[in-house]
């Protein structure tokens, strides 16, 4: 066994994957999760799609990752029996002027070497009977999946090949010299050659706990959802996704079957005003004036005045957020909707106000620092994790999964 040691901090899908993959090449791995329970932020939260990557710019980790991410977590899944299914999406031009977005969109999927074709809107009705399309893009390769019920396998493979995984564990400081990196946690410390920062939320602040200046600032932003009623689930076979509207910071609302048969809809996008805020009732007074004070949120919401008015409103209004819905499905009105929770995206954001648009990766002298791992992260978590391992160069040779 390899006397390599690793410490990774953080216990979402990307974290546990590194430590899967760490471990079986036989590191010394400890993972450090500061709350009770695996995933229980950014991962626990998740829409459950697994994503084709027709967004992304080819080219890009985010494009690359995710299609091999596709991929590989299909096969996961598979071998490890995780309930998924692979059903397809719907990405639908309401009007004549978003068929241009749609048809460039297509042209990326097709750069990216995503299986993906455009229909008519009385084809798209085929796959989705009650959409409103005048064309769309259908890729088929779009599938969903809990991904909390991945992570939970991730972390027993880990364990098993000799991780120590603790949970309520959280790193209060961390030392690095030339030779080594001790974080000191709640109950201790651990000393390793390698710290991996997986934090997510907290990602930032673990960089500069390690001495590191981040390339980003994390700002949270709060996606809430609502479900269609049992009785109106028939209104959605799958995943109906907008035509995204490149001068705006955030997709817009859709609607996802998930894969307990239920159908959620949203998200919005507000700044939570806690790091781990899933309401406004959650506030946290750092959080808060850590984000309203960053140059780059502030550059970022001066642009955006409009669009974040219409979001708070969206937020307070169920009839708005119906009728952000209703463009999609016309069918559906506010009686057909119930709020079903929200999650939290750790944003990046650099200082000139521009959203870090790829995964955001940064390394120092015995440490990497995930610090943009926004959707797609959860599609990619195998390859993100293959990505890093490989960034790191610890000479370490794979054995096969057992």
């Amino acid at each position: 066994m390899s006397s390599t040691r690793v410490v990774i901090i953080g216990g979402g899908i990307v974290g546990l994957a590194v430590a899967e993959r760490l471990s079986r090449l036989g590191a010394r791995v400890t993972v450090l999760e500061k709350e009770a329970r695996w995933a229980a932020h950014q991962t626990g939260h998740n829409s459950g799609v697994i994503h084709a990557g027709p967004y992304y710019k080819p080219g890009s980790l985010k494009a690359t990752l995710c299609t091999a991410g596709n991929a590989s977590m299909f096969r996961f899944a598979e071998k490890n029996g995780i309930a998924h299914e692979r059903c397809g999406k719907l990405i639908v031009a309401v009007t004549s002027r978003e068929i241009p977005r749609l048809r460039a969109l297509s042209d990326r999927a097709r750069a990216n070497g995503i299986a993906a074709r455009l229909v008519s809107g009385t084809e798209s009705r085929e796959f989705e009977p009650h959409v409103a399309a005048v064309e769309a893009l259908r890729v088929e390769s779009t599938g969903i999946i809990d991904y909390t019920a991945v992570t939970l396998t991730l972390a027993r493979l880990a364990e098993a090949q000799g991780a120590e995984l603790l949970l309520g564990t959280c790193a209060r400081d961390i030392r690095v010299t030339d030779r080594q990196v001790t974080v000191v946690h709640d109950s201790g410390s651990v000393t390793a050659d390698l710290l991996i920062n997986c934090a997510g939320l907290q990602s930032d602040r673990i960089a500069l706990l390690a001495g590191l200046r981040p390339a980003a600032r994390i700002v949270p932003f709060r996606g809430e959802y609502y479900e269609l009623v049992a009785d109106r689930r028939d209104l959605v076979r799958g995943l109906i996704y907008p035509v995204p509207d490149p001068d705006l910071p955030f997709l817009g609302v859709h609607f996802t079957r998930m894969i307990d048969g239920s159908v959620h809809a949203g998200p919005n996008a507000v700044l939570a005003l806690a790091r781990e805020g899933y309401s406004w009732g959650r506030v946290n007074v750092r959080d808060t004036l850590d984000a309203v004070s960053y140059p780059g949120f502030l550059r970022l919401a001066s642009r955006n005045v409009l669009t974040g008015g219409q979001e708070i409103a969206r937020s307070l209004s169920k009839r708005l957020f119906a009728s952000s819905l209703a463009r999609l499905v016309p069918e559906l009105t506010h009686a057909d909707i119930v709020r079903a929770g929200a999650g939290v995206r750790a944003q990046a954001i650099l200082p000139d106000g521009s959203l870090a648009d790829d995964f955001v990766i940064q390394h120092a002298p015995r440490q990497i620092h995930v610090l943009n791992a926004p959707s797609p992260a959860a599609t990619s978590a195998l390859e993100i994790a293959r990505h890093i391992v490989a960034q790191a160069d610890l000479g370490l040779q794979a054995r096969p999964r057992s």
